[in-house]
């Protein structure tokens, strides 16, 4: 059995591209293990289809080693209080109020809806994504995904993310399949409930162990979750053999952060960071700093260019990720056009992983500008851009969920889910998005979040 995500010689590729990323220079180390037949990693998928020879796999561990040695960025650090040094537009107070239960209410259901609209597409490029829509009349998007009408030959060019095929198509919803997007803010509802809002990254650590399955997480967290049965402890569950520490998955976990300090940007992307270095470095914990704090900023700012200011005020502004963030804004500003938008954003980040934080950030930040504030818009145009699509839509979902409430979201997009939520977090399968968003406004009870 080839175990996706963990296995050293699948790891030794994708930490050569993070370090070009980074600016370190691994050519010597690249050519060593290139000469012992060591070859870059999959594209797409986790694990290599043959498994290494002992005398290989025991060299890209020490390979892996040999790259964590290699000087780091002083323009991207990992620690909290070095992050807040380099950020002189920190915004702490955008008018903090208690948590609104028809916007938080909005912010749960418009993130599952964003998920699941990109469910069946991820890992299809933009193009494909494209003629898929056309060719089942769906283009510009504008409703679920389906395969009614789907040519054979498209079909087989672009074939659906197997896993999410079944329950993600139009014809097939009936309720929110499970979801790594969902699975997360359930994790952190249950963390805040059970430890209150002063949790340390080792309560999301002991957290991770109790009530998360091991193969319901991939890249990042899945190197995190064997770091500590390793016996790591963070920051080190982050950092060692981890070459996916600045992709999306700690980005995709910050939301509820916001959501329960609304107009409290700061306070959202510490809580964010805290969970955050569990598993991720640098741009992926801005990543989901970035989100908290933009989330937290939409609960009371109308404008949508003044929710991503505030996200960007957490963020390191010389960082990959801020850079890209401010390059989506521009672009999605002078752009009527969303495919051009999207030409702009995927010729100048294209050369990134498809789960890298920084392409995605750059994604979710041009697609809410172009969105206007509408929440159809936004899912529609950002799933539309690829790259991570189900985790994108999610994120727009919610940005745009919490600053619209419930009431005001559409019911074509949300009557499919039946106010059911499909799990395997403990407990938690089945549940209701109404009792998720009664529970998250609840937090505010048990001390100031």
């Amino acid at each position: 059995m080839r175990l996706s995500w963990v296995q050293p010689e699948d790891l030794v590729g994708h930490e050569l591209r993070q370090a070009e990323e980074d600016g370190r220079d691994a050519s010597v180390i690249a050519k060593r293990w290139l000469a012992a037949g060591g070859e870059l990693s999959p594209a797409l998928a986790g694990a290599s289809p043959e498994p290494a020879s002992a005398e290989l796999r025991e060299l890209a561990g020490s390979v892996l080693d040999a790259l964590a040695l290699l000087p780091g960025s002083a323009v991207e650090p990992t620690a909290l209080d070095e992050i807040e040094a380099l950020c002189p537009q920190w915004i702490d107070d955008l008018g903090a109020r208690e948590p609104d239960l028809d916007q938080v209410h909005g912010a749960w259901l418009g993130r599952a809806v964003g998920c699941l609209l990109g469910k069946p597409v991820e890992k299809i490029p933009r193009e494909g994504i494209e003629e898929i829509a056309r060719a089942t009349g769906n283009w510009p998007i504008r409703q679920y995904f389906t395969e009614v009408g789907l040519p054979e030959d498209i079909a087989a060019r672009w074939p659906w993310n197997r896993r999410s095929r079944p329950t993600s198509l139009v014809e097939n919803i009936d309720g929110m399949p499970e979801d790594d997007d969902l699975n997360y803010p359930l994790l952190a509802l249950m963390l805040l409930e059970r430890t209150g809002p002063d949790f340390t990254t080792e309560d999301v650590a002991d957290l991770w162990l109790a009530e998360l399955p091991a193969g319901r997480t991939f890249t990042a967290e899945r190197i995190a979750y064997r770091n500590l049965l390793l016996g790591h402890s963070p920051p080190a569950t982050a950092s060692y053999r981890n070459p996916f520490r600045e992709w999306i998955g700690a980005q995709i976990r910050a939301d509820l952060f916001g959501w329960i300090h609304p107009g409290r940007p700061g306070a959202a992307a510490r809580a964010a960071w805290r969970d955050a270095v569990l598993s991720h470095t640098a741009n992926g914990v801005y990543g989901a700093m970035f989100v908290a704090a933009s989330v937290s900023a939409a609960a009371v700012l109308e404008e949508p260019v003044q929710w991503l200011e505030a996200g960007l005020s957490v963020v390191p502004p010389e960082s990959r990720l801020a850079e890209a963030v401010r390059y989506a804004i521009v672009a999605a500003q002078e752009e009527q056009d969303w495919s051009r938008v999207l030409d702009r954003i995927h010729d100048r980040y294209g050369h990134l992983h498809w789960v890298h934080a920084v392409n995605n950030s750059a994604l979710v930040a041009a697609a809410v500008v172009h969105g206007g504030g509408d929440f159809e818009a936004s899912i529609c145009r950002v799933v539309a851009g690829g790259w991570d699509t189900d985790s994108n839509g999610a994120t727009v979902g919610s940005l745009l969920g919490v600053r619209a409430g419930v009431s005001a979201l559409p019911r074509r997009w949300t009557s499919p889910l039946r106010n059911r939520l499909a799990t395997t977090v403990g407990g938690m399968d089945g549940i209701g998005f109404d009792e998720l968003a009664a529970r998250t406004v609840a937090l505010a009870g048990k001390g100031k979040p």
